[in-house]
């Protein structure tokens, strides 16, 4: 009888265990379930310190698009040293200097890793160190293993860093959830918002560059 009793309460607590263990692995989203398993995006890294994260990102970015440049061009129009705080603002206004569509997404995995299965790579933002002392910092999204619930990212002088999603989220929430695509005018997202691309489109005009609206706001009409 003692043995039945040690066999129960050993079949227990191997049920807790596995319980337990699956409680921590998390849990996928469907919308990220509905993707492909693994995707990994290619594409210009440049490497840099943590603190030349931004034009680091954006020169990444942009040479993907074709054209030619490299972060130390960049400091100058994005005023840096000194306009730290002024940064992501001055992000977008420069891209948009270069004829390209500034499209915010949500901060939300599915909606960012949506946008990677589909070829596009995403800037976002995210806070880096610890729970005592942390900075924004920029990096590329730019790929994701669904089983292995990790994330891709090229950031400072890592061109493969990985992050659970968990981790990623967090660290994305703390720097206020910002993630946006650097696009051609012709080059229109996934799972397209309408009116979030023709208000970009709108943004790209004021920026003075009324040819590439004009074919942003066409792209999405023939899409």
């Amino acid at each position: 009888m003692v043995q039945v009793f040690s066999r129960i309460r050993a079949a227990l607590l191997v049920a807790g265990c596995a319980a337990v263990l699956a409680g921590c692995a998390g849990t996928v989203a469907p919308e990220v379930k509905r993707l492909p398993e693994r995707v990994e995006l290619s594409g210009t890294f440049y490497r840099g310190e943590a603190n030349q994260s931004g034009p680091q990102v954006l020169a990444s970015l942009l040479s993907q698009q074709g054209i030619v440049i490299t972060p130390g061009l960049l400091e100058k129009p994005l005023h840096l040293p000194g306009a730290e705080d002024k940064l992501q603002q001055n992000l977008q206004n420069l891209a948009r200097e270069y004829g390209m569509v500034v499209y915010p997404l949500d901060s939300n995995l599915p909606a960012l890793l949506t946008q990677v299965a589909a070829g596009y790579p995403v800037m976002v933002r995210f806070s880096e160190g610890s729970a005592f002392w942390a900075e924004p910092r920029y990096a590329i999204l730019s790929g994701y293993d669904r089983n292995k619930q990790k994330v891709l990212l090229r950031a400072g002088m890592n061109r493969r860093e990985l992050m659970s999603f968990s981790s990623f989220e967090s660290a994305l929430e703390k720097s206020g959830g910002w993630a946006v695509l650097i696009q051609k005018p012709s080059q229109i997202p996934a799972a397209i918002d309408r009116q979030r691309w023709l208000k970009a489109a709108d943004e790209l005009a004021q920026a003075g560059q009324e040819n590439e609206a004009a074919q942003a706001r066409k792209a999405l009409a023939a899409h």
